[in-house]
């Protein structure tokens, strides 16, 4: 069984990425993107379905031993991990370096004292666990075959086949260090180049410092910020600018349910906010490579504008569901795709925007195309904005006039029209502030409930909504707004687990369930700290730093977040590590830094 969600650990190349366990066993890795067929999915099923377990070598009917310390070396992707065991320590280096040819998973075995017996068992299983590839020599190396891929193993330790696993049995002593390298290229092309562990090591290392040295955020809370900014830079897909949400699929929101979704693609709505969160600290060449994906992705049709698209800007991502795979804590269906590809989400033309109007304010270079579909996104919009939509959370259930969508509308439209007040855009001025007016009015008019002074989630509903949080950090309406101010306490009243940590919307209720699925979810991370940050906004700093710093607790010994927290079983649930999670955690430090709302 594979272990708990927040047992992982990341490593990536900015193409792909590796999820490594606590005893030291690969159970997730897709090559070569991040959207490729897996090679290893122990993580959505059994061993059966492809791992790489590096660590001392156990007993075979005992559980084989976790490490006693892990982190990752600095601020870096480099993961090291170091078991202690009757007969010595030994440290195991971890690693993907930043790709210059072939897609590389590279692990070193470093004795730290004593003679400790180690073994590596690499099953390797293509089609994610469903084909057994044909593994045999080449000119002394192992490679594994079958149809398009094959993955080369190379190691100067000796190796041996059993039960369809090839093995590798050694001891190191202090001093010694042991490199094992798996290499992906296509069956058909020539070999990969013989690796160089310990240049890539170096290299590796050397990469992620200079890139965290363009951070400009120094606050209280530099760690928990750089480790994210980290993570969100892991999720880049380097040749494109795309960036996914998280880089697992079916990783389940409620343990044993069927919200289970394929999270490596490029939501439009993550990626913006996802890009807000590294202009805010620096990062403008991340902005530009995606403002250029946008473009491509769009291209002369943003009419037609998806919610998501392919890392590489497809549009076709037809979901199905992997019978052959019993899902992650049998929590099935696993599926691959993703259907709501083609849902309406008119909140995605604000996010959007809003990522173009704050790449334009911190000074990226001008682009005249992208200033003319920002224009083109809101001549749909004075078409569309007043439809009924699927909204942010892709809910698979009636549509609805959303009240967040509207919002994030009306976003679109003013931003735009600062574009135009600038002077770097023409367009009807004085049509679309009223068309901006009409739109503010009419949510205040339908999605606010008077008797009780809240925003709902739809218009004419009496349910809540997370997403309303936004409405004061959008602009939309003024902090100190006894609107704004009755939102947020009617959320913390109806939305809060008992822990304090808030849910996106009821899932069920005797008026409607509106996402039109069985079963529960824990709590969206990103919604508490969207809570904290309206705390901060309204003036209730402590309370606001209580929960950012609780939220903070919840990250794995690695500084590391899935999409969810279960409130009853206590763990992380959801895809993982997830750019939704991490994202608003930045933008938290920075309002609570900005306020000087912090402990210490």
């Amino acid at each position: 069984m594979a272990g708990r969600i927040e047992d992982y650990a990341l490593i990536g190349d900015m193409q792909t990425a590796a999820l490594v366990c606590r005893d030291g066993t690969v159970d997730w890795l897709c090559l070569p993107r991040f959207d490729s067929h897996a090679i290893f999915a122990g993580l959505l099923g059994t061993e059966e379905h492809g791992f790489w377990r590096l660590g001392p070598a156990h007993a075979a009917d005992a559980e084989p031993p976790t490490a006693a310390r892990r982190t990752y070396r600095g601020d870096s992707l480099i993961l090291e991990s170091e078991w202690d065991t009757s007969r010595g320590t030994v440290r195991v280096t971890d690693f993907m370096p930043p790709r210059d040819g072939a897609p590389q998973l590279i692990r070193i075995v470093e004795g730290v004292s004593g003679r400790v017996p180690m073994r590596s068992a690499l099953r390797m299983r293509f089609s994610y666990g469903r084909v057994v590839p044909w593994v045999h020599k080449h000119e002394g190396r192992t490679v594994a075959v079958a149809g398009p891929d094959s993955v080369w193993f190379d190691t100067d330790c000796e190796t041996y086949g059993k039960a369809l696993t090839t093995y590798s049995d050694f001891t190191v002593a202090p001093g010694d260090r042991i490199a094992f390298t798996i290499s992906w290229e296509p069956s058909h092309k020539q070999p990969p180049p013989l690796p160089e562990p310990e240049q890539s090591l170096e290299a590796t290392e050397d990469f992620w410092r200079e890139w965290v040295e363009h951070c400009t955020y120094h606050g209280p809370y530099r760690e928990a910020v750089i480790r994210s900014l980290i993570t969100l830079k892991a999720l880049t897909y380097a040749p494109t600018g795309g960036i996914v949400a998280a880089p697992t699929t079916s990783l389940p929101e409620d343990i044993g349910g069927v919200r289970n979704w394929d999270y490596r693609y490029t939501w439009l709505r993550d990626a913006a906010i996802t890009l807000s969160s590294l202009l805010r600290t620096g990062y403008r060449e991340e902005a530009r490579a995606w403002r250029e994906w946008l473009l491509r992705a769009v291209a002369g049709d943003p009419e037609n504008l998806q919610i998501m698209y392919g890392i590489a800007g497809e549009r076709e991502l037809g979901e199905a569901e992997l019978d052959w795979l019993p899902g992650y804590e049998n929590s099935g269906p696993v599926r691959v795709g993703n259907g709501a590809a083609h849902q309406l989400q008119l909140d995605v033309y604000g996010e959007v925007t809003e990522a173009l109007h704050l790449a334009h304010m911190t000074g990226l270079s001008r682009n005249d195309y992208a200033s003319l579909l920002q224009l083109k996104l809101i001549r749909y919009l004075e078409q569309h904005w007043d439809e009924p939509d699927e909204g942010i959370w892709e809910v698979r259930g009636p549509r609805r006039h959303f009240v967040h969508s509207k919002v994030m509308a009306w976003v679109a439209v003013d931003r735009t029209i600062k574009l135009i007040e600038s002077g770097d855009a023409d367009g009807p001025l004085e049509k679309w502030r009223e068309l901006r007016d009409d739109i503010h009015r009419d949510v205040c008019e339908k999605g606010y409930d008077k008797e009780r002074n809240t925003f709902t989630q739809s218009y004419g509903s009496k349910e809540l909504d997370a997403s309303l949080l936004l409405i004061p950090q959008m602009g939309f309406l003024p902090p100190d707004d006894k609107r704004v101010i009755g939102t947020i306490e009617a959320i913390q009243r109806e939305l809060s687990t008992s822990d304090g940590f808030i849910l996106r919307y009821p899932t069920t209720s005797g008026e409607e369930n509106v996402d039109g699925l069985p079963g529960d979810e824990g709590a969206f991370l990103a919604c508490s700290f969207w809570m904290a940050d309206d705390l901060a906004m309204i003036g209730r700093v402590d309370e606001a730093r209580k929960l950012f710093e609780k939220l903070l607790s919840l990250r794995n010994d690695l500084g590391l977040l899935a999409e969810e927290w279960d409130p009853r079983l206590k763990r992380q649930v959801g895809n993982f590590p997830q750019a939704f999670s991490h994202v608003p955690l930045i933008d938290t430090a920075l309002r609570l830094t900005a306020s000087g709302a912090y402990g210490g």
